[in-house]
């Protein structure tokens, strides 16, 4: 998630571009064959078992740390979040295959899985193993991204370091600015690169010690995601930023062919707010399906002091912004994924007794996006709620290590967006969605 302070920008021609409301019809089961245990995509629907996919997923960062043996590691928690999510129907997760070296300037992820270029935690590799294993056990896909643009888990920060370039900024607050002045080099700097394809490669070609499998035949795994909200970080940097995501597509599907490859943009807010470049990127031929990221609180839809006062336009907000690019969606001809959206606890307090009134309107709005999607073969395949709390607690506003890992990264006050197992409305309407997409 990132942090920024994007200012609100009018969305223009929406009135004119088709919605999930439209017109549209079904489209009918496939017959079963050899590939029919792998997800894939048919024109604009994500296909799963021979017929369209359509589901209300989560983001929980954090499983494969849960999934070790070592530091953070609890194996015992990790099954009880995945049979709880599974109860209430949530299949689908998004998660990091590992965090790389955080900032000395940021409160990073910790532990590290790449604490220097090329050199991986194994402890932390077999945990990604077993979550993958977990998750077939039950049915459960995930969609692993392979970095970050942003310093809670390493991400551009590590490579360009590890280039020369000093420790990043902060990203959080009034370092925001100076962040993206010094990630724009990401996309620039062939060392850096160099260094991001050859974790790209490490981790897209291991082999299971769980499964025995190839990660490339491994059922459970939905999509590759090129990076959490990648970013040009300036104007200047659109062609290096269309060349490097096309790069990675290309070289993951070279490795991997079996699974889907996406790349975890927030759709126009992560492509300096222009459509074209948004759409280029998307309508790569090895991207499979367009992501869409929605903050309202960052994205200054709902003020940060009064957020309760805010969700109706917050609403009104997001759905424009869904409507822009569900008609991208269309013209490219491919499905897209709202893979992260939020909203805060009552007063923007971080603790379990805020209630989430305001929060569960806007989860009701965007899954009411998918299942009407669903309903009429819409593009909208999908959608994951940030994100999963499950039974982990908040010990303090600020993470530190040894504390419950939630939904909400270290950067952020823990349980600002997290949903818990005690959320009992919330909970409620994630069921009565997964429950209406299962028929």
């Amino acid at each position: 998630m990132s942090t920024s302070k994007i200012k609100a920008l009018a969305i223009s021609a929406i009135a004119a571009s088709a919605t999930i409301f439209g017109a549209c019809s079904p489209k009918p089961a496939q017959p079963a064959t050899e590939q029919a245990k792998f997800i894939t995509v048919d024109s604009t629907n994500i296909m799963r078992d021979g017929k369209p996919y359509y589901y209300i997923g989560t983001n929980f960062w954090s499983a494969p740390i849960l999934a070790s043996t070592g530091q953070g590691g609890d194996r015992e928690r990790l099954h009880k979040e995945l049979d709880a999510l599974k109860a209430i129907g949530v299949e689908n997760l998004r998660i990091l295959a590992g965090a790389e070296a955080g900032s000395a300037n940021a409160n990073s992820v910790q532990p590290y899985l790449q604490p220097r270029p090329g050199e991986l935690n194994d402890t932390l590799l077999v945990g990604l193993d077993y979550t993958i294993a977990e998750l077939e056990k039950r049915g459960m896909t995930a969609v692993i991204y392979l970095t970050n643009s942003w310093d809670w888990s390493g991400g551009f920060g590590f490579y360009l370091r590890e280039c020369g370039y000093g420790d990043s900024p902060n990203a959080s607050g009034e370092g925001y600015n100076e962040y993206v002045k010094y990630s724009a080099d990401f996309v620039r700097d062939e060392r850096a690169m160099e260094m991001y394809y050859n974790h790209v490669k490490a981790i897209v070609s291991r082999k299971n010690t769980i499964t025995g499998r190839y990660y490339k035949d491994e059922p459970a795994i939905m999509s590759w995601q090129i990076c959490n909200e990648p970013r040009p970080f300036g104007k200047e940097n659109k062609k290096q930023f269309a060349d490097w995501i096309g790069e990675t597509a290309k070289l993951i599907k070279s490795i991997d062919s079996n699974h889907l490859v996406s790349t975890g943009s927030e759709g126009l807010y992560g492509c300096e707010v222009d459509e074209q470049l948004c759409e280029f990127i998307h309508g790569n031929p090895n991207i499979d399906y367009l992501t869409v990221h929605i903050w309202p609180l960052n994205w200054g839809w709902a003020k940060r002091d009064a957020p309760d006062s805010g969700i109706e336009n917050a609403c009104k907000r997001t759905g424009e912004y869904i409507d822009l690019h569900t008609a991208m969606s269309k013209r490219i001809g491919k499905p897209m994924v709202i893979e992260e959206f939020g909203f805060c606890r009552r007063d923007n307090k971080y603790t379990l007794d805020a209630d989430v009134e305001t929060r569960d309107k806007l989860y009701s709005y965007v899954f009411g996006h998918v299942k009407n999607s669903a309903q009429c073969g819409g593009v909208i395949a999908g959608c994951n709620f940030w994100g999963w709390g499950g039974s982990g607690r908040p010990a303090a506003e600020v993470w530190k290590a040894g504390d419950d890992f939630l939904c909400d990264p270290p950067h952020e006050p823990q349980g600002w967006y997290s949903v818990f197992d005690c959320d009992s409305t919330t909970i409620a309407i994630i069921k009565e969605y997964t429950k209406a997409l299962s028929k």
